[in-house]
């Protein structure tokens, strides 16, 4: 048996997932992405509560690495490695483009590739390809979109997009192959994700592990 905590603060809805071998057992999610923080660790003591667990019952942490949310990403990462040195249980890191791909395989399936998008701002988005075997085709990317995004894959094949970033991506990508579908998406696929790498052992260091940003990362200096 395994159990894990799975967390993604990587977007607008943050989510945590108490999951036993794949299957979640209590889905708690927060709406107010500036809340993040102050949530997070108080749902993860209402969860472990209302479950009757503990948090030394925990077998790993999972947490999405992102792309995402800059300061959402810090606050899932800080608090799954916490967690993870203070119980000495490992860390399981996914990216949140496979979270919302596995989604997708199960709500619409019967399409040959699945697009999954996070806005960047502009008419930039965090996107990745993905068969619908699951396969990763192109690596997470941080793409500006315009009417010649993803036409070596539409010329070719079905292609469905979805995700907060593909609204604004609609209008482009004109081809009868591409399909714009509604997805819901919620930390029980990280559970799903994580489960299977537990089973494999496909920990991260806990010590180097840090979100995978996907764009270089800006601050504003103070005058």
């Amino acid at each position: 048996m395994a159990l894990i905590l799975n967390i993604d603060t990587s977007t607008e809805t943050a989510g945590i997932a108490l999951s036993e071998d794949g299957k979640s057992l209590l889905l708690l999610q927060n709406n107010e992405q500036r809340d993040h923080a102050s949530w997070l660790h108080t749902a993860v003591g209402k969860m472990m509560a209302e479950t009757g667990h503990r948090l030394r019952d925990l077998h790993a942490v999972a947490v999405t690495s992102g792309p995402g949310s800059y300061t959402g990403l810090r606050v899932g990462m800080s608090a799954a490695k916490g967690f993870c040195y203070a119980l000495g249980i490992p860390l399981i890191t996914e990216s949140t483009l496979k979270v919302m791909e596995l989604a997708a395989r199960e709500q619409a399936p019967g399409t040959d590739l699945f697009c999954p998008m996070i806005d960047a701002r502009r008419m930039e988005v965090f996107t990745a390809v993905y068969r619908s075997d699951g396969v990763e085709l192109m690596s997470p990317v941080a793409m500006i979109i315009d009417e010649n995004s993803f036409s070596e894959y539409l010329n070719l094949h079905s292609m469905s997009f979805f995700g907060g970033g593909s609204y604004k991506c609609k209008p482009l990508l004109a081809a009868t192959s591409a399909a714009f579908i509604e997805i819901k998406y919620d930390a029980g696929y990280l559970g799903i994700l994580s489960f299977l790498r537990y089973l494999h052992r496909e920990f991260t260091d806990t010590v180097y592990s840090e979100p995978a940003y996907t764009k270089e990362f800006y601050t504003h200096k103070g005058k």
